[in-house]
């Protein structure tokens, strides 16, 4: 595994299928983006397009799967995605997993194609000693046994970083969006206590109409920052306008 430098880096995420949203987003300033295949309609086809557009305008297309399924997984590296956020990963098992879904032997267990990734079977090589070994796998914390297993889990080799996933860690103690409860801090604090001991990436994804939020995280110590995400942005822009109107 290479070394990744560690740096604040803010970026958003993306929901709609078409590159023309990729491509506004990337000419916004965004340092990278994600594209939500967990909660959006977009499938493989869309999916692709959508790297190509974000690659083409020289960021980095990250993309958040719906689960820890080496199929999708697969498709996803092999379209040529520079990182990979997996979702729901609560236990030390379910993080080997993911190593072993998105790195190739010997340390896991990934399938060998020739698709875009490795240039249709002509850039195999290339590939294979340089961006299959600098794909960032970011673990999802979003429940409360996760954060109880965090220390072990970001204790693997071939983890990049874990990010905080808010609304599902709510939801998980039974009070879903209340991020003002002392249960929930109590957790957050806990994520941020144990990620303080580790040089891995830090994150948390940002949606509020104020800037001061992102500030805020940043002063916590989060260097990978997602910021609202595409619909987010367009309803906030038309309500700004019909106000004025």
């Amino acid at each position: 595994m290479s070394v990744r430098e560690r740096k604040f880096t803010l970026g958003s995420w993306i929901t709609l299928g078409h590159p023309s949203i990729a491509e506004v987003m990337c000419e916004a300033g965004f340092d990278w983006l994600c594209i939500d295949i967990e909660h959006s309609q977009i499938n493989i086809d869309n999916l692709l397009n959508l790297i190509i557009a974000i690659q083409g305008k020289k960021m980095k297309a990250y993309v958040r799967v719906g689960s820890n399924d080496p199929s999708t997984i697969k498709r996803v590296l092999d379209s040529g995605a520079d990182g990979i956020i997996i979702p729901q990963i609560n236990t030390l098992d379910e993080a080997k997993r993911a190593i072993k879904n998105v790195r190739y032997s010997p340390m896991g267990e990934r399938g060998l194609g020739l698709a875009r990734a490795q240039g249709y079977g002509f850039n195999l090589e290339n590939y294979l000693k340089g961006k299959a070994r600098n794909i960032e796998l970011i673990v999802q914390i979003e429940h409360h046994k996760g954060i109880k297993n965090l220390h072990q889990i970001l204790s693997l080799e071939g983890l990049d970083g874990s990010f905080l996933g808010p609304y599902d860690l709510s939801a998980s103690i039974g009070i879903p969006g209340k991020f003002d409860s002392k249960k929930f801090k109590d957790l957050v604090t806990e994520y941020n206590d144990v990620t303080s001991k580790f040089t891995k990436k830090k994150g948390f994804h940002v949606v509020s109409k104020n800037i001061e939020d992102v500030t805020q995280k940043k002063s916590e110590g989060y260097d990978f920052l997602a910021f609202n995400f595409d619909v987010f942005f367009m309803g906030l822009s038309i309500r700004e306008f019909l106000k004025k109107i």
